[in-house]
């Protein structure tokens, strides 16, 4: 279950020749797979990029009826090794996961795959998530391209460009005998706009046809003494086949060149900022219509020395904007300009950020430092975001001093089933002491924050346990604990962490956080899921693998709402006297995944008519003490404070907040942690039967008789005090 669903767009991708094509980036990106002739597509999900692999899931009956393979791979090293199929086959094939982090996982593929190169086309689509809204590392896909020397496109953010580069990407590849990386930022990936479609292509080669008739061809096996011959045919055949490809084509492009001796060389992926930069400034239109020359590198592996040289020849100055750190384009574009005798000024990071995301900000303020030095009579008018700060007008004129704004550290959604994993783990370690904590990629990962504070490293997906396997001593009077989500299990943890803590005797006590879906990507389905799937195999339980390959000491909770029977499992983990690593399965659904699916149904049951019933959960505020220990203990975003309604009381007391989901765990955590009795439930009942009626009128009037007696009292004593 993917958190969006594109079966009612899927139908855009039968569009034949001629016609319109609107949507979404991601789906244009399908489509000119299609276009392409792609005989076969896999990769992992990632943002920005998972809902590629939802819409190629989707797309099934549409890949079917051209015999298109399609997997969603388990790990982005298997996609990446799926391109295989193409180096003696003229198979064109695509795969696609998230970077940098899914490059660095499939980079030893990707590095063989390169060296020996290709004969059918062979694309890697990667999402490149940057910047100060990223999850990732900062690092950029340009370091892979230019280590194994693969080609990098980084299109124009504009359906049209987005499209030429996929099918240009195909072609440029099978030309070179490279595979070719496709980078696209987050904007590129959710825009939206049209192109004129083509007809969908049948591949010429089908994955059916190349398993039937094998090819071999042993220079391209990666293999010395090839290896040796492999970096020569990279520098003396493909790289200058890539470069007249690129040239003939016209994949860079150039605006505006001529109404002025300087320019600005930007990558294809900025210029949608660059020209809103412009824009600001009074030096462009919304059209792009600008007064400064451009040279826009679709292209930014391998940079085309003649191009830059021409675009170079009649300027006194050029800016180079180039995103990230290291700035290997800048450096390049020096080396080309000084040996060939170039007088040009090359500046970039020196007038721009050498770090972080190229804001529409950030370029603005970089543009208008190169034009008042070189151009002046280009800027028409300044935007306030020049303004300093100190300005009020600035639009960053701090409005509320520093020392009064609170952190808000990401967390954990509303009924989310790991809340309680980590409440019980806190309460644990009241009788165990503290441990080492390892963990892992995914959203599990908001644990490192308050109230939890769990969580000392991380080292990539999956890869919790190993990055705990080194804290592993006999003499130890504790063990460490390493947390993983069933995602990262199937990705890379079941061999690099359990199986090597089986082989090494480490041990730590694993926990993986069994949802159902790798939920942090959007959803998706896994090895371990318990929802029927057409096309996938699932209902394989995680406790079952771990003790297929040597785990004694393993056991699965099935409802990891019960925080008290978690807490004693955890405690028990952390003190038997059993060698080898001890497992802990805690399963529960993602509850954003759950309230898809209730929310749907129950709506659909409102509809009808039928009955529903919705819990709710609530603190008395006559019994809150207003000690806050409940939400300390659990963080979840629906139990906060309000006033307290005692005259006599100042503390804020706790309460629900309407997008309680009922999940419970605020009231099982007040009970295991021995807090106080103040939670209570109600159960919302919608569409009443008979039986309903009855039993609220019953129960109305007992509890009005049961309180007679006390309120009689307390009139006594208003009496009695006046």
């Amino acid at each position: 279950m993917a958190e969006r669903s594109f079966a009612a767009e899927i139908g855009k991708l039968r569009q034949g020749a001629g016609t319109t094509f609107s949507g979404e980036g991601i789906l244009a990106v399908t489509k000119a797979l299609l276009q392409s002739g792609v005989a076969y597509v896999g990769g992992y999900q990632g943002a920005p990029i998972s809902h590629l692999m939802d819409v190629l899931g989707d797309a099934r009956e549409v890949l079917s009826e051209l015999d298109v393979y399609f997997e969603n791979s388990a790990s982005e090293a298997t996609a990446a090794a799926m391109l295989a199929a193409s180096v003696h086959q003229p198979l064109r094939g695509a795969i696609t996961f998230k970077s940098t982090v899914g490059t660095n996982v499939a980079s030893d593929a990707l590095a063989n795959l390169a060296s020996g190169g290709v004969t059918g086309g062979a694309l890697i689509i990667v999402g490149e998530d940057y910047g100060e809204g990223s999850s990732i590392m900062q690092e950029r896909s340009h370091a892979f391209a230019m280590k194994s020397q693969m080609w990098l496109l980084d299109p124009r953010p504009n359906l049209e460009a987005i499209v030429n580069a996929v099918e240009a990407g195909f072609e440029l590849s099978e030309v070179s005998s490279t595979p070719v990386m496709l980078e696209l930022r987050l904007r590129s990936c959710h825009l939206h706009g049209t192109f004129t479609a083509k007809d969908n292509r049948r591949p010429e080669m089908t994955v059916k046809d190349a398993i039937e008739n094998p090819r071999r061809d042993l220079s391209r096996v990666v293999l010395p003494p090839a290896t040796f011959l492999h970096e020569k045919e990279k520098h003396e055949d493909r790289w200058p086949a890539a470069v007249r490809f690129i040239k003939e084509r016209g994949l860079n492009e150039v605006f505006g060149n001529g109404r002025a001796d300087v320019g600005i060389i930007v990558q294809g992926g900025l210029y949608n900022t660059l020209n809103r930069s412009l824009e600001l400034l009074g030096a462009s239109d919304p059209y792009g219509r600008t007064s400064v020359p451009l040279y826009v590198m679709n292209v930014t592996y391998p940079v085309v020395d003649d191009e830059i040289l021409d675009f170079c020849a009649d300027k006194q100055a050029v800016l180079l904007l180039e995103e990230g750190q290291p700035d290997y384009i800048e450096q390049n574009l020096h080396a080309i300009l000084r040996r060939a005798g170039s007088d040009t000024a090359l500046h970039g990071k020196d007038m721009l950020p050498a770090v972080g995301e190229y804001t529409s900000t950030a370029m603005t303020k970089g543009v208008a430092e190169f034009l008042r030095t070189y151009l002046p009579e280009a800027i028409a008018h300044e935007p306030t975001l020049l303004l300093p700060d100190s300005e009020p007008e600035s639009p960053f004129a701090p409005r509320v001093a520093a020392a009064e704004m609170r952190q808000r550290p990401p967390g954990l959604c509303t009924g989310c089933p790991e809340r309680p994993i980590f409440s019980a783990l806190k309460l644990a370690e009241r009788e165990t002491g503290q441990h080492h904590i390892s963990a892992d990629i995914g959203c599990h990962l908001f644990a490192v924050n308050e109230p939890f504070n769990l969580g000392a490293t991380t080292m990539g997906y999956g890869l919790g346990s190993a990055g705990a396997s080194a804290l592993n001593s006999k003499e130890a009077d504790r063990r460490t604990v390493a947390i993983m989500g069933d995602g990262g299990f199937w990705h890379n943890g079941l061999t690099s962490g359990v199986g090597n803590a089986v082989f090494n005797e480490n041990d730590q006590l694993l926990v993986v956080v069994d949802n159902a879906y790798s939920a942090a990507t959007g959803g998706q389905d896994v090895l371990s899921s318990q929802a029927d799937n057409p096309i996938r195999s699932t209902k394989h339980p995680i406790e079952r693998a771990v003790r297929g390959i040597g785990v004694r000491w393993s056991r699965t909770v099935a409802d990891t709402y019960k925080v008290s029977a978690l807490r004693d499992l955890f405690v028990e983990a952390l003190t038997t006297k059993e060698p080898g690593p001890k497992v802990v399965v805690a399963q529960s659904e993602c509850q954003l995944n759950r309230q898809r699916r209730v929310k749907k149904q129950q709506a659909a049951d409102l509809k009808d008519g039928k009955r529903v019933v919705r819990e709710r959960f609530g603190v008395d505020p006559e019994t809150c003490t207003g000690d806050h220990a409940c939400i300390r203990i659990s963080g979840c975003p629906s139990l906060t404070i309000t006033d307290n309604p005692d005259p006599l009381r100042t503390d804020p007391i706790a309460t629900v907040l309407d997008s309680c989901v009922g999940c419970g765990v605020c009231g099982a955590n007040a009970h295991a942690a021995v807090l106080c009795p103040s939670f209570y439930r109600t159960d919302v009942v919608q569409n009443p039967t008979r039986r309903d009626r009855v039993l609220a009128r019953v129960r109305g009037r007992w509890m009005a008789l049961a309180s007679r007696g006390l309120e009689n009292r307390a009139a006594r004593y208003e009496v009695a005090a006046r």
